[in-house]
This record gives structure tokens, sequence and C-alpha cells, in this order.
């Protein structure tokens, strides 16, 4: 089963519906992840980029091109990518616990 990045970046793990989770909260509001490190993708114009979830250590990469296009923000902040593929999402529970700041 193929799920955008969009559902799954949105979502968490894409349980939600994307809709629900939009109702709930705006853009803006909605709880940030911690960027660890960033590095150059395999390709030219694109990067990897490591994710923690502050609350339970969760680990993410996100393979991602330096832009892409989008809509101007919706009420609520969101923007629509349309037909573009905007990269690819692994996570994993952490095996070390994330660092006090």
């Amino acid at each position: 089963m193929r799920r955008s990045l969009k559902t799954i970046g949105v979502c968490g793990i894409g349980l939600i519906p994307p809709t629900a989770v939009a109702q709930q909260a705006t853009w803006e509001q909605m709880p940030r992840m911690q960027l660890e490190r960033q590095f150059a993708g395999p390709l030219k114009d694109t990067i990897v980029q490591r994710w923690r979830d502050p609350t339970d250590g969760t680990i993410c990469y996100l393979y991602l091109p330096i832009s892409a296009q989008h809509s101007p923000p919706q009420t609520g902040g969101y923007v629509q990518y349309g037909a573009n593929t905007i990269g690819s999402i692994s996570c994993m529970a952490a095996t070390v616990p994330a660092p006090r700041r």
C-alpha cells in the first residue's frame, strides 16, 4: 500500500486521516521534531535529514529534494504539493534515549 509523504508527515505514522488532523490544529500549533543532522543526498539537489521526536526519542530519516513547488498556504497553514513526489520517510524506535536539553 502506497502512502504519500504528506499523509505520513501530517499524521505521524499514517493511522489518522490527514483531514482529521487538519481539523484539530493549525500547522503552526503542531509539535515539532528536532533536526539533528543533515547530509547531502545521493542525487544532486537532494538531502537526507535525521529528525528526533523529543517525546519518545523516535528517529526519522527524510530524503527530500532541496526545493519543491507548492501552493500558497491555505487556511490553517497547510500547502498542497499536487502531484510532486516530495521525498520519503523511514522511522524507527531509538535505541538510545533522546539527549536532554
